[in-house]
C-alpha cells in the first residue's frame, strides 16, 4: 500500500486555533461594545438625574410664583416669609444641579435663573411696599368719610343728598325737590349740648373736610402713580416669571436632547454588538463546516487507508502464519529423513567399515548434525517471533550450568590449543531461581562461538553478582574479533560480521539472534565489546534471584525414605508398558502391587482386596481417571477410606485444582521419572507438601538424539534383563497399536485414533522419543479434519520403523 501522510491532527489543531483566534477577536470586541454601552447607560441615567431634578425645579418654580401671588394678593408678612423660604430652597437646588450639568451654556443659563429669582425677590419686596402704600390712602379716605357723616348731623340739607346729579333734573322736579329741602332745614331742631355754634361747626367741618379732600386728590394722584407702577412691576414679575420658566425649559430641552442622543448612541452600540455577534456565528458556522468538510474528507480518507491497512496487516498475518507454518512443516519434514540419516548412520558406523567407509560415515553424521542445529534454530526462532516460547522458574547451580555447558563444548574442540578458565563467585555456592534449559542454549551458543572462531589462546569464563539486583555472566575469547562497524550486525536475523564468516566457519546466523531474543524475554540483557583481531567479551547480564526454599527431593539422590512401611498399591492403566514399568518401580521398593489395564476388574478386586494407595491413568477407555474415582468412593466405608489416589496423565490442559476438586491426592504428569513417583509417595506418607513435579513441555529434550533409556533405567533399576523385556514388549505392542491405528485412519474413525494416539504417546515420551510423542499429540488432541492423516501416518512409521531398528539394537 501507497504511503500517504495524514494532516488530520494538524487540521483538528489548526480549526480549534482559528475558533479559538475567532473566540477571542469577538470577545474583544464585545467587551470594548459592553465597555462603550455601560458608559452610554451611566450618561443615561446622570441624564436622566438632570431632568428629575430640572423637573423638580419646575415645581419649585410653580410654587414660588404661587407664594409670590399669594403674597402679592394678601400682603402677608408670613406669606413673604415663606415665598422666601423657597426662594432659598430653590437657590439650593440650582446649586446643587450647577454641579452635575456639564456644558457651561448650561451653568450660565441656571446663573441667569438665580439672578432672575433675585429680580423676583426684589421686585415682590417692592409690590408689597406699593400695596402698604395704598393703605395709608385707605385710612384717608374713612377719614373723609367720617368728617361727612359729622357734617351731615350739624349742617342743612342741600339737593344733592337727595340726587346724585341734581342738573340733570327736569326744572318742575327740581323745583319741587328744592322747596321740600328748604322745609326740612327750617324744622331741624337744635342740639341743646353742642356749645359751638352752628356757624362755629359749619366752618370747622368744612375746612377740614377741604383740607381732607387736597389730602384725597393727591392721594389719588399718588394711587395713580402706584397702580401705574404696580402694573409695571406686575408686568416685570410676570416676565422675569416667564423668562424663569423658559430658561429652565431651555436647560430641560438641552438635556432631554443629550438623553436621546445617548439613547441613539446605546441603540448603535447594541446593533453593533448584534452585528458582531451574527457576523462571528457565520464565521464561526463557516469555519466549522469548512474544517468539517475538510476532517470528514481526512477521516473517510483514514478509513480507506485503515482498511487498505487492514487487509495489508491481514495479508502480513498471513505470510507470517505462512512463514511459520513453512518453517515448521519444512523443520518437520527435515526432522523426519534426518533421524533416518542419524540412525543409519549410527546402525552404518557400528557395522564392520574400512577407514573410507568410516570417513563417509563421519562427513554424513557431521552434515546431520550441522542441518539439525539449523532446524532446531529455525523453530526456536519460529516460536519466539511467534510468542509463544515458555520461560520457566526453578532453582538451579549456576557454576554446575556454566561448567557443564563449557565443559561439553570443549570436548567438541579438544584438538584447538584453548585454555578454557572459569571463575564463579562464591555467591553462587546458594541456588538461584530461573529457567536453566534457557541459560544453557544461550550459554552453548555463545560458548560454541567462542570455541568456533579461536584457533588458539584461551576462553575466560566468569559469573559476579551486581549490587542492582542482576549477576552477569562474562565470555571472553582470543578469536578473530568483530569490526566495531559491524558489531550490531551480529545480532539481527540471518546475518554475520562478514560474508567470509559464512564461507569459513558456516553457520546460519541465527545464534545470537536467538540468545538476545530469549535473554529479552528473561528480563535482561546481551551486549559486546570486541577488537578486531584480539578477541571478542559477551556480557549476559540477568534478573538474580536466590532461592530460599530448602532443596526438594528432585535435587537430593538417593534421599533415604523417612517412612519405610511397605505398602499395597493399586495400580490402573491401559497402556501395558507404562502398567509394567510402574509396577516395576513399585515392586523394587519391595511394595505390594495390583496391576490392572481394565478399570471395571479393579474395582471388582478392591472390594475384597485391602489397600493403601491408588495410582490410576486418567485418560481410559469406558471407565477414565475420574469416574473410576467417583465409583472407588461410592464404595462402602469399610473397602474405601479415604487412601490417597495419585492420577497419572499426559494431558496439560487441565489445572492441578480439577484434580484436587475431583478427589485426586495430586497429580503426576507423563512422562514422569521413577524418582519422581516415589518422591509424591514418600511426601504424602509423611503427610508433606507436595512440590510441583509437572514436566514442562519447553524442556524436552532438544538434542538430535533420537531417543533415550535414562528414564526407562531407572524405572527397572538399571536392569539390563528387565530392560530388555520391557523394550520388546513395547516393540511388540507398538507395532499391533500401528496397525489398529491404520485401521482407524483407513475408517476415518477419529475417536478410535485419538484413543490409540493416547495411550501410545506415554511411552514414547518416556524414551523421550520426541518426534514421534509429536506427532502422536497432534493426533490426540487437534482438529484432525484439518491434518492429512495418511502423510502423517506414513511419517509416523517410518519414524518408528528407524526407531524400533535402533531398539532391537539394545536387545
Amino acid at each position: 500500500m501507497e504511503s500517504k501522510r495524514s494532516y488530520t491532527a494538524l487540521k483538528v489543531l489548526f480549526s480549534y486555533v482559528a475558533l479559538l483566534a475567532l473566540v477571542v477577536t469577538v470577545g474583544w470586541f464585545l467587551y470594548s461594545e459592553n465597555v462603550v454601552y455601560n458608559k452610554l447607560e451611566d450618561k443615561i441615567a446622570f441624564e436622566k438625574t438632570k431632568i428629575l431634578r430640572v423637573s423638580k425645579l419646575f415645581s419649585n418654580v410653580y410654587k414660588t410664583e404661587s407664594l409670590a401671588r399669594q403674597t402679592i394678593q394678601n400682603n402677608s408678612e408670613k406669606d413673604f416669609k415663606n415665598y422666601l423660604i423657597e426662594t432659598d430652597s430653590l437657590r439650593l437646588r440650582i446649586d446643587t444641579l450647577k454641579q452635575i450639568v456639564t456644558t457651561e451654556y448650561q451653568k450660565t443659563l441656571l446663573d441667569s435663573v438665580t439672578y432672575l429669582l433675585s429680580e423676583k425677590t426684589k421686585n415682590i419686596k417692592q409690590l408689597k411696599e406699593i400695596k402698604n402704600k395704598a393703605d395709608d390712602e385707605t385710612s384717608v379716605n374713612n377719614a373723609i368719610d367720617e368728617i361727612t357723616k359729622m357734617e351731615f348731623n350739624l349742617r342743612k340739607l342741600e339737593l344733592q343728598d337727595f340726587t346724585k346729579n341734581p342738573n340733570q333734573l327736569g326744572s318742575y322736579q327740581r323745583g319741587v325737590l328744592q322747596r321740600y329741602v328748604d322745609y326740612l332745614n327750617q324744622n331741624i331742631p337744635d342740639d341743646s349740648t353742642n356749645t359751638l355754634s352752628k356757624k362755629a361747626s359749619d366752618s370747622i367741618l368744612a375746612n377740614s373736610k377741604k383740607l381732607l379732600s387736597n389730602v384725597k386728590m393727591k392721594a389719588e394722584k399718588k394711587k395713580e402713580s402706584l397702580n401705574f407702577e404696580e402694573n409695571k412691576l406686575l408686568q416685570n414679575e410676570m416676565a422675569i416669571s416667564d423668562q424663569l420658566r423658559k430658561v429652565l425649559r431651555i436647560i430641560e430641552r438641552e438635556i432631554i436632547i443629550n438623553s436621546i442622543k445617548n439613547n441613539s448612541l446605546k441603540e448603535k452600540s447594541l446593533k453593533r454588538v448584534n452585528e458582531i455577534v451574527t457576523a462571528s456565528a457565520v464565521i464561526g458556522l463557516l469555519l466549522t463546516v469548512f474544517f468539517s468538510i475538510l476532517i470528514v474528507s481526512d477521516y473517510s480518507k483514514s478509513q480507506v487507508y485503515k482498511k487498505q491497512l487492514e487487509i495489508a496487516n491481514f495479508k502480513t498475518k498471513n505470510l507470517l502464519k505462512s512463514r511459520e507454518q513453512l518453517i515448521s512443516t519444512v523443520s518437520h519434514d527435515l526432522k523426519t529423513p534426518l533421524s533416518t540419516i542419524v540412525g543409519y548412520s549410527e546402525l552404518l558406523g557400528n557395522s564392520d567399515i574400512n577407514t573410507k567407509q568410516s570417513y563417509f560415515v563421519k562427513n554424513i553424521k557431521n552434515s546431520s548434525e550441522y542441518i539439525t542445529q539449523l532446524v532446531q534454530d529455525l523453530l526456536d526462532f519460529s516460536k519466539i517471533e511467534a510468542g509463544k516460547i515458555a520461560i520457566e522458574k526453578v532453582p538451579f547451580l549456576l557454576p554446575e550450568i556454566v561448567e557443564d555447558v563449557a565443559k561439553n563444548i570443549q570436548t567438541v574442540y579438544k584438538e584447538k590449543n584453548i585454555d578454557l578458565i572459569i571463575n564463579v563467585d562464591e555467591k553462587f555456592q546458594k541456588r538461584i531461581v530461573g529457567d536453566p534449559f534457557r541459560l544453557k542454549q544461550i550459554l552453548t551458543n555463545i560458548i560454541g562461538n567462542a570455541y568456533k572462531f579461536t584457533e588458539e589462546g584461551h576462553i575466560r569464563i566468569a559469573a559476579y553478582a551486581n549490587e542492582d539486583q542482576t549477576f552477569t555472566i562474562s565470555i571472553q575469547d582470543t578469536g578473530i574479533g568483530i569490526e566495531k562497524g559491524n558489531q550490531k550486525l551480529v545480532f539481527e536475523e540471518f546475518a554475520q560480521a562478514n560474508e567470509n564468516i559464512e564461507k569459513k566457519y558456516g553457520g546460519t546466523g541465527l545464534g545470537l539472534s536467538i540468545c538476545q531474543k530469549i535473554i529479552s524475554i528473561l528480563g535482561g540483557t546481551l551486549s559486546l565489546e570486541s577488537i578486531y583481531g584480539k578477541g571478542s567479551t559477551f556480557k549476559v547480564e540477568l534478573p538474580l534471584i536466590f532461592d530460599n526454599s530448602q532443596p526438594t527431593t528432585t535435587e537430593v539422590k538417593n534421599k533415604p525414605l523417612k517412612n519405610t512401611k511397605k505398602q499395597t498399591f493399586i495400580v490402573v492403566d491401559d497402556d501395558i508398558n507404562l502398567l509394567n514399568l510402574t509396577s516395576g518401580v513399585l515392586k523394587q521398593e519391595q511394595h505390594q502391587v495390583l496391576s490392572f489395564s481394565n478399570p471395571a476388574k479393579a474395582l471388582e478386586t478392591i472390594q475384597n482386596t485391602p489397600f493403601d494407595f491408588v495410582i490410576t491413568d486418567i485418560q481410559m477407555p469406558e471407565i477414565d481417571g475420574f469416574l473410576f474415582l467417583e465409583k472407588l468412593r461410592e464404595l462402602p466405608d469399610s473397602v474405601f477410606k479415604n487412601q490417597p489416589v495419585i492420577a497419572l496423565t499426559g494431558r496439560t490442559d487441565l489445572d492441578l485444582s480439577v484434580y484436587k476438586e475431583a478427589g485426586f491426592s495430586t497429580v503426576v504428569k507423563k512422562p514422569y521419572s521413577p524418582k519422581i513417583l516415589l518422591e509424591t509417595i514418600q511426601h504424602i506418607l509423611d503427610n508433606e507438601e507436595i512440590p510441583d513435579t509437572e514436566f514442562s513441555e519447553t524442556a524436552e529434550n532438544h538434542s538430535s538424539q533420537m531417543y533415550s533409556l535414562d528414564t526407562l533405567k531407572d524405572f527397572l533399576g538399571q536392569d539390563e534383563s528387565a530392560l530388555k523385556e520391557v523394550l520388546k514388549s513395547f516393540i511388540d505392542s507398538s507395532i499391533e497399536n500401528i496397525g489398529l491405528l491404520s485401521t482407524a485412519i483407513q475408517e476415518n474413525n477419529h475417536d478410535e485414533i485419538k484413543s490409540i494416539a493416547h495411550r501410545i504417546a506415554p511411552m514414547f515420551k518416556q524414551i523421550q522419543a520426541n518426534e514421534i510423542g509429536e506427532i502422536l499429540k497432534k493426533l490426540e488432541k487437534d482438529d484432525l479434519n484439518t491434518l492429512d492423516l495418511e502423510s502423517m501416518f506414513i511419517d509416523l512409521k517410518e519414524k518408528m520403523n528407524v526407531l524400533f531398528e535402533e531398539l532391537k539394537q539394545e536387545v
